[in-house]
């Protein structure tokens, strides 16, 4: 079971213990106003470069491991400190 399908399950298994009527009214309307598959982001231009940047990271093998990034970003983050 992945972990959105988890989470949809302990959801699911709270909602069904609520008795409360209002709370399960606000609790619909904010599900029914924030579950649309019709939903836009837009982006700024300097999203749209980043994004840009990114796959051409990815067509050139420009890339790292998530491990060698954690370790590039505390590093700097100690020398930020210091």
């Amino acid at each position: 079971m992945t972990t959105v399908d988890r989470i949809s399950s302990g959801l699911i298994d709270e909602i069904l213990t609520i008795k409360n009527k209002d709370f399960l009214l606000a609790l619909d309307k904010l599900v029914s106003l924030t579950a649309t598959d019709k939903e836009f982001v837009w982006l700024t231009e300097e999203q749209k470069e980043m994004l840009k940047m990114s796959e051409e990271d990815i067509k050139d093998v420009r890339l790292i491991s998530e491990e060698a990034m954690d370790k590039r970003n505390h590093s700097f983050l100690k020398k930020q400190i210091s």
